[in-house]
């Protein structure tokens, strides 16, 4: 069966029609990029923002406008039947998965519950999803930059060079100190606050299966054990950011861990650290924003992936990594065999589209 209604698009065929769904931080950016793609047309926007409501989608993102008016209606929305819908919000609902993929519209996502397989849902709502794809041809599809580029992407290059891989590090730094987000950054994170771990609640990211397994696979690896971990280091000293202030001895930096281990021995390891500032106790070993792999095999590789961009540059050019590989993912998605996709499943994500890869 076709996975879609449309095949992607061809010289001088029909454009792909794309729902933009959720208008955050992420979701903007894939806005702005798909009102900017020559294979895309953007035919709906759902945000959950009233104030938003009505307002043209480009005028929105600072593009041209379209026409297109973003709204809060939910089931305008479906009632579209678009080819593919990029579905963003910051929390999950099955029930609108299962009735885009009902009415054949693909699914392409950046959230962390649809990554590696959808390995974040539930069985019965994986089962659910996968009936409704099976019966509509339709396909969904999680991805992004951490995970995604950095845990499913990147490692896969690293060991087409190894026959023994020992063990696989990934770590993500983030200087979050001019991130103007406090809500996210001494909530949600728990920046400024007194040192006590066990007074925040388990991060997003350690409360869902570790989108990891291909990774573990790839290597040859039975994974019989994951762990979790978090951890904490205090700022040395009053430090001022553009969000606000944290003063000395608070939360100045987060270190969150996966593990996987095989026959007792930690084989595989991700580990995310933000900081508002590298002057910590515990000094920490805290790199520039961006990514550190370490693959130890018979051909040993460290890999240190930074952004050549300042600090103050990082707010407009950060949300593109997110973004970008889920745009990039629709006309993959739209021409890939119906199901849950893993990235294994689909060729590389690459800007000029199924065509590139002919």
């Amino acid at each position: 069966m076709q996975n879609s209604r449309m095949a992607p698009m061809t010289p001088g065929g029909t454009r792909l029609r794309v729902v933009q769904w959720a208008t955050g931080n992420v979701g903007m950016r894939a806005l702005r990029e798909v009102i900017r793609h020559p294979s895309l047309e953007l035919v709906g926007v759902l945000t959950y923002d009233p104030a938003k409501n009505g307002v043209d989608a480009g005028v929105l993102c600072g593009e041209r406008p379209t026409g297109v008016e973003a709204t809060t209606d939910r089931a305008a929305i479906h009632a579209l039947e678009a080819e593919c819908v990029l579905y963003m919000p910051r929390i999950v609902d099955v029930e609108d998965l299962v009735a885009f993929v009902g009415a054949g519209t693909n699914v392409v996502s950046v959230c962390m519950e649809l990554y590696d397989g959808a390995r974040g849902l539930g069985e019965a709502d994986r089962v659910r999803l996968l009936e409704a794809c099976a019966r509509s041809g339709a396909s969904v599809y999680g991805t992004g930059s951490s995970p995604g580029f950095i845990t499913d992407m990147l490692p896969f290059a690293l060991l087409s060079l190894q026959r023994r891989v020992d063990s696989i590090e990934i770590e993500e730094f983030g200087n979050m100190s001019r991130r103007d987000s406090p809500f996210m950054l001494f909530e949600q994170i728990g920046f400024g606050k007194p040192m006590d771990p066990g007074a925040y609640p388990t991060p997003r990211l350690l409360s869902i299966p570790p989108a990891l397994s291909s990774v573990a696979s790839s290597a040859g690896w039975k994974i019989d054990r994951w762990t979790t971990a978090t951890g904490f280091a205090a700022a040395r000293r009053k430090t001022e950011v553009l969000a606000g202030e944290i003063g000395a001895g608070t939360v100045g930096a987060r270190r969150l861990v996966v593990a996987g281990h095989e026959g007792g021995k930690e084989v595989l390891r991700f580990a995310q650290i933000l900081y508002l500032t590298p002057d910590l106790d515990p000094a920490w070993d805290v790199a520039a924003t961006g990514w550190r792999v370490r693959v130890r095999g018979d051909a040993p590789l460290d890999v240190e992936l930074a952004f050549p961009i300042s600090i103050d540059e990082l707010a407009e050019y950060t949300p593109g990594l997110t973004a970008n590989p889920a745009v990039n993912a629709v006309p993959f998605v739209c021409a890939a065999r119906p199901g849950i996709l893993r990235t294994a499943d689909l060729p590389p994500l690459t800007p000029g589209g199924p065509a590139a890869h002919a």
